[in-house]
Formats: C-alpha cells, structure tokens, sequence
C-alpha cells in the first residue's frame, strides 16, 4: 500500500473543551503519524478559500464566525489509506449519524461544532497542505 498524506484539522471547539490531547492520541493509537502540527488562529481571507464550495451560502457567515472563533490545531498525517481511514475515524458530519468509536459519535453535542476536519480526497489534502503548512 501507498503512504498518503491528509490534513486534519482540530477545530476551535475541540481546543475550547481540551480535546486536543485526547484526539491526538486516538490518531496515534490507530497507527498513524502526525509529521507536523502547529496551532493557529484562522482568517477569514484563508476561510473563504478553505470553504469556497459553501461561502456564497446564507449560513456561511454562522461558518466562519465559529472558525474564527479560537485557535484551531492543524497536521499532517500520514499513513496507509489515511484519506479514507481519518474520515472513517473522524464519522459523519452529523453528530446524531456519527457512531460510537468515532471522533464525532464519542464527543460531538452538536452539528454546528463537530471538532475536526479531514481532507476527503488526494487533490484537497495537497491543497489544504499547501495552504495551512506554506
């Protein structure tokens, strides 16, 4: 199998509540390797880049007001099928559908803060490395 890279990132609301600490070692645990990993705060420049698919939406001000809102923890990780297995991991983007031993399933409350990020494809985790680790 082939090493891939992906981004993930740790939202505001998972730094807010002390996940970070516990996340990271659930990656860790799954057998993957974080190869760089820095916390920063978002702007809103790189947010209407990151999220240009939904930014002419009535509810993207609601998006980035909340990514704005404390620092965010991103990485690169890397690992055999790591695209497909972080998303796996990570659950759906709705708490309610997300299952137990997933991120979301074990410590989402809501749809609006679902605490992580993962890029869904090869081209988007280029791209987001590339944007977030310049």
């Amino acid at each position: 199998m082939e090493m891939e890279k992906t981004y993930i990132m740790l939202k505001p609301d998972a730094v807010r509540r002390g996940l970070i600490g516990e996340i990271i070692g659930r990656i860790e645990k799954k057998g993957y390797k974080i190869v760089d990993m820095k916390m920063f705060n978002l702007t809103a420049d790189v947010l209407r880049e990151h999220y240009a698919h939904i930014a002419d939406r009535p509810f993207y001000p609601e998006v980035e007001a909340y990514m704005m809102s404390g620092p965010v923890v991103g990485m690169i990780v890397e690992g055999e099928n790591v695209i497909k297995g972080m998303r796996n991991f990570m659950g759906p983007t709705k708490y309610l559908d997300a299952p137990a031993g997933t991120i979301r399933g074990d410590y989402s409350c809501n749809d609006r803060e679902n605490l992580i990020h993962g890029s869904d494809a090869p081209e988007t985790a280029e791209a987001e490395i590339k944007r977030f680790f310049k």
